[in-house]
């Protein structure tokens, strides 16, 4: 069954809410255990802001994982997942802005990826045992210093800065993530598109993967690699990741 979360302030209040038809409900209880329907707060429009759909201890990101970006940025195709780590101090919502870290990179691009969320403690599992870990998906957003990831050899400080991490707006549960549309629009053009049934790891294998080498807790986060595409953007950029059955994230630089 498909269910939607939301974390937004609205009518002056931060609320966890269920979205129906374009109405957010009270959530009574917890999205990751048991949990009730209240009373309507309003519509979707009158969120005055969204907040980051869940509070992460870890996101960790896969690298590489469509075919065609590892040969466009010119590596191999991986035999297992390549997995690195963005602090919990990156994430921000949908609406909030990305800040160019001009102090320390002279290029900073985007990269549209689909978001998973974790529902329950795991590790260990199965590709078989993933399904029943997951709460949801989202939208996201792997901003990324590309003239320090090249110059660093490694990616932790091309991938950490604050605000690097935009997830959003909510989270949708109940949907197959086998093979859905993605994309990236910057300033309203279309520059990233695929399928996620070009993955070269399904997310059922890269749960099982990372939860055989890191405790999963409810609420981290796992985003599944960018398509072919990537590119910089400018102070005042407005970037949107658009994914089929989920929605589109929406941030701009500053």
């Amino acid at each position: 069954m498909k269910r939607m979360f939301v974390r937004c302030v609205i009518k002056g209040k931060r609320e966890t809410g269920l979205v129906e038809n374009g109405i957010i409900y009270r959530l009574e209880g917890d999205m990751f255990g048991e949990y009730t329907r209240g009373p309507a707060l309003g519509s979707v429009d009158e969120a005055e802001r969204f907040l980051p759909p869940v509070e992460p201890s870890k996101v960790a990101a896969v690298g590489l994982n469509y075919r065609d970006h590892a040969i466009e940025v010119g590596l191999p195709i991986p035999e297992e997942p390549l997995l690195f780590l963005k602090p919990s101090t990156t994430v921000i919502a949908h609406g909030d802005p990305v800040v160019y870290p001009a102090h320390m990179t002279e290029r900073v691009d985007y990269e549209a990826e689909l978001a998973v969320i974790i529902g329950r403690k795991c590790s260990r599992v199965e590709p078989g045992e993933a399904e029943d870990c997951i709460l949801g998906y989202t939208c996201a957003n792997d901003v990324t210093a590309r003239d320090l990831q090249s110059k660093d050899g490694q990616w932790t400080r091309s991938k950490s800065f604050d605000t690097f991490c935009p997830l959003g707006p909510w989270i949708v549960s109940g949907i197959d993530p086998s093979d859905l549309e993605i994309g990236m629009y910057l300033n309203g053009k279309q520059v990233q598109h695929s399928r996620t049934k070009n993955f070269i790891f399904p997310v059922d294998v890269l749960v099982s993967h990372i939860s055989k080498v890191m405790t999963l807790l409810p609420g981290d986060v796992i985003i599944t690699g960018t398509p072919s595409g990537i590119g910089p953007v400018k102070k005042g950029d407005v970037m949107q990741v658009k994914i089929e059955g989920i929605g589109t994230l929406e941030n701009v630089v500053e």
